[in-house]
C-alpha cells in the first residue's frame, strides 16, 4: 500500500480504517467505547479556561463598548447627539438663561443650560454615533458593563449616573506603528485674523522720533515755500509735538478665499506632510503674503 502524500489522504485512510473496525460485530462496540473515553480523559487532563467572574474580572480590550460616559461641563446642549441617534434613546432637556454683559453698554447674551441628559440603554444599540459626532468631547466610551437592573424601566440612566462613569474611562490607546497623529490635536491652527488687526499693533508700538533728529521729509508742496519760511519752521520748539501724519486711506480688507501658495505646498509635501496639512499651510502662507502686500 503506497504511503499517503497529503494530510487529507491520511485522514481519509484513517476514517476508512475506523469504519472497517466498527463494522466488526465484537470489536466495533468496544472500539467506540474506548474512543469516547479517550476524548473524555483528554479533556479532563487539560487546564480549565473558565474565568471565575465576579471574583476574577475579565481582561477587556481597550476599545470595549461598555457604557457611554457623560462629561457635563463640556456639553453645550447642541442636541447633535440626540438628532443623530438612530434609536432616539438620548433625552435632553434645557432652558435658556440670560447672561449679563461683561462690559457696560453691551448687549446681554443668552445661553442654553442643561437640565436633563439621559440615555435609555434598553434601546441603545451601541453604534457609537453619538460619541463620534459630539463636537465638544462630552461623550466617551467606558469599558464598564455592570449596570444590569431588575426592571427594564430602570435602564434609563440620568446624567449623574453617566457622569460617575467618567472615572472608568480609559486613556486613548497608543497609535499603531506607522500611524500619524491628527494635526489638529498636535498643533491646532489659529483662526485667520483680519488685516486691520494685524497692522494695528505695529502702528501703536512705533517709537517717536528723538528730539534732536531731523524731521521727516516734507511733501512736494512744502518744498516750494520761500527759504525764510522754511528756515523758521525747521527748528520747532521742543514742547511742540510733530504734526500728525494725514490719515491714510481706509484699508479695504480682502475677504476673498485664500489661494494656495505653490512654493509652500510643494515644500511641505517634500517634507512628508499629508496633502491636507500641506494645503492648509499653503493657504496660511498665502494669507500672510497678502497681509504683507506681497
Amino acid at each position: 500500500m503506497p504511503m499517503p502524500r497529503s494530510k487529507e489522504e491520511m485522514l481519509e485512510r484513517m476514517r476508512a480504517m475506523e469504519k472497517k473496525i466498527a463494522a466488526k460485530p465484537v470489536i466495533g462496540p468496544a472500539f467506540g467505547l474506548v474512543k469516547g473515553l479517550s476524548v473524555t480523559l483528554k479533556t479532563m487532563t487539560r487546564r480549565a479556561v473558565t474565568q471565575q467572574y465576579p471574583h476574577v474580572m475579565p481582561d477587556l480590550p481597550p476599545r470595549t463598548r461598555g457604557v457611554i460616559a457623560f462629561k457635563e461641563e463640556n456639553c453645550t446642549v447642541c442636541m447633535l447627539c440626540s438628532r443623530e441617534c438612530p434609536d432616539w434613546c438620548i433625552y435632553i432637556e434645557s432652558h435658556k438663561d440670560t447672561v449679563p454683559p461683561k462690559t457696560p453698554g453691551a448687549r446681554a447674551r443668552t445661553r442654553n443650560v442643561l437640565d436633563r441628559f439621559a440615555i435609555d440603554f434598553a434601546l441603545c444599540m451601541y453604534c457609537g454615533i453619538c460619541v463620534e459626532v459630539c463636537p465638544f468631547d462630552a461623550l466617551f466610551w467606558s469599558p464598564h458593563f455592570e449596570y444590569s437592573e431588575m426592571s427594564i424601566e430602570e435602564l434609563v440612566h440620568e446624567k449623574d449616573v453617566l457622569g460617575g462613569w467618567m472615572d472608568t474611562v480609559l486613556p486613548p490607546p497608543a497609535l499603531e506603528e506607522g500611524a500619524e497623529p491628527e494635526p489638529e490635536r498636535e498643533a491646532p491652527m489659529k483662526a485667520y485674523e483680519p488685516v486691520g488687526v494685524a497692522a494695528a499693533p505695529a502702528v501703536a508700538t512705533a517709537a517717536p522720533a528723538p528730539s534732536g533728529a531731523a524731521p521727516a521729509a516734507a511733501p512736494a508742496e512744502a518744498t516750494a515755500a520761500p527759504a525764510e519760511t522754511a528756515s523758521a519752521e525747521a527748528a520747532p520748539p521742543p514742547e511742540a509735538a510733530p504734526a500728525a501724519a494725514p490719515p491714510a486711506a481706509a484699508t479695504v480688507e480682502d475677504h476673498s478665499p485664500p489661494e494656495i501658495d505653490d512654493e509652500t505646498y510643494q515644500r511641505e509635501l517634500a517634507a512628508g506632510k499629508p496633502e491636507r496639512v500641506a494645503r492648509a499651510l499653503a493657504k496660511k502662507a498665502s494669507v500672510v503674503k497678502r497681509r504683507k502686500g506681497g
